[in-house]
């Protein structure tokens, strides 16, 4: 009695072959958009800036004032103008150290321009070139401050400041946003106002502690936050 001849299948095995591929292909794709989503991005490595927190450092006082800017929010500019003396004084006289967090929320007012990020990002540029630039450089972008709901500052203005602060050589970090997604990990770091929903700017925390700004004193009394 003839025996069958067993036959391989390899139309089955072709098949079986592919959905293995395709399926390790969506597990690494996956992984990958996973990373990209939590990546903390190429963090800033100059001596004025803190590794931990991202914070600009400015000062060698015993305690602690932090502030957390946008670039793009018109109330920062306000507290700056307002404060912005009071607060360099208390530096200067080693009463404070100031930290400075650059962050982004309002990049949705810029027109797609991103000019929040893009402004942070130059922050960092510049504070990694030369610290001692990194206070007037803040001064000045406020002082040009845009409007919301215009594209921003350009690039080569806010190099143009960057250079009249004192720093050039910063143009491929600018136009490349070095620090872009480590601006965006460090925004999500921010604290919450009490009584706040939400992050918010500017926001200010005295030695660790986040107050909310109505318990900002009058102008001419901030020293009070440190009695």
């Amino acid at each position: 009695m003839a025996t069958a001849t067993s036959k391989t299948n390899w139309f089955a095995i072709w098949v079986s072959t592919a959905v293995v591929v395709v399926v390790a292909l969506v597990v690494a794709l996956v992984v990958w958009m996973n990373n990209s989503a939590t990546d903390p991005g190429t963090p800033p490595t100059g001596s004025g800036i803190e590794q931990g927190s991202g914070a600009i450092v400015v000062g060698e006082g015993s305690q602690t004032l932090d502030t957390y800017i946008d670039f793009m929010c018109p109330i920062c500019g306000q507290f700056e103008t307002t404060y912005g003396p009071e607060i360099l004084d208390l530096v200067n006289d080693g009463t404070i150290t100031l930290n400075i967090h650059p962050i982004a929320i309002l990049d949705r007012y810029s027109q797609g321009t991103e000019y929040s990020t893009r402004a942070a990002n130059a922050m960092y540029c510049v504070a990694e070139a030369d610290p001692d630039a990194a206070v007037p450089f803040m001064q000045a972008m406020f002082e040009q401050q845009p409007a919301e709901q215009t594209t921003g500052l350009t690039d080569e203005q806010i190099l143009q400041i960057a250079s009249d602060s004192g720093v050039t050589g910063i143009d491929s970090c600018v136009a490349d946003r070095t620090y872009g997604s480590y601006v965006t990990s460090m925004t999500k770091e921010t604290p919450i106002q009490p009584g706040a929903s939400g992050i918010g700017t500017p926001t200010i925390a005295v030695n660790g502690e986040t107050i909310s700004n109505s318990d900002i004193p009058a102008r001419g009394s901030f020293a009070r936050l440190f009695d």
